[in-house]
C-alpha cells in the first residue's frame, strides 16, 4: 500500500466520522456534560446552535466566533483545545483553565463537535457547459 493512498483513506474515514479526529469515541455522559458546560459559560456569547450569535454577542468586539463554520470545524481538536484553555487575546473569550478541569474542556469540545451538521446544499447544481 503506497503511503499517499493510506493518508488519503484516513482523511476520508476522518471526514465521515465529523472531522474530529481524538474525539472519535463520544459517550452519551461526555456529550450531556459538555452541553451543561456549554449552555453555563459559552452560550451567552456564542449562542444555543454555536452560530456567535449569544444575547451578548451584539456588545462584543471582535464578535464571538462561529464554532460550527467550516474554518472553525477544520481545526484540530488540540487547537480548539488550546483555544478553550487559553482564551482568544484581544477578545472576550477568556481561558478556561483555570476554571474548568481539562476533563470538562474536552467535553466541552465534545458537545460542540456535536453541533456540527455538514449538509448537501438545497440548490440545484450549475446547468451543464
Amino acid at each position: 500500500m503506497s503511503r499517499v493512498w493510506v493518508e488519503r483513506v484516513l482523511f476520508a474515514f476522518i471526514l465521515v466520522c465529523g472531522g474530529t479526529g481524538v474525539l472519535l469515541a463520544q459517550t452519551a455522559d461526555g456529550l450531556q456534560r459538555g452541553q451543561t458546560i456549554y449552555r453555563e459559560h459559552c452560550m451567552e456569547c456564542h449562542g444555543a446552535n454555536g452560530k456567535g450569535d449569544g444575547p451578548k454577542a451584539p456588545f462584543l468586539s471582535p464578535r464571538p466566533g462561529n464554532l460550527i463554520s467550516a474554518s472553525t470545524s477544520a481545526k484540530t481538536d488540540k487547537e480548539l483545545l488550546r483555544t478553550i484553555a487559553q482564551g482568544k487575546p484581544r477578545t472576550a473569550m477568556p481561558g478556561w483553565k483555570e476554571a474548568l478541569p481539562e476533563e470538562d474542556q474536552q467535553a466541552v469540545l465534545q458537545y460542540i463537535r456535536s453541533m456540527i451538521q455538514f449538509s448537501r446544499s438545497p440548490a440545484a447544481p450549475p446547468p451543464a457547459p
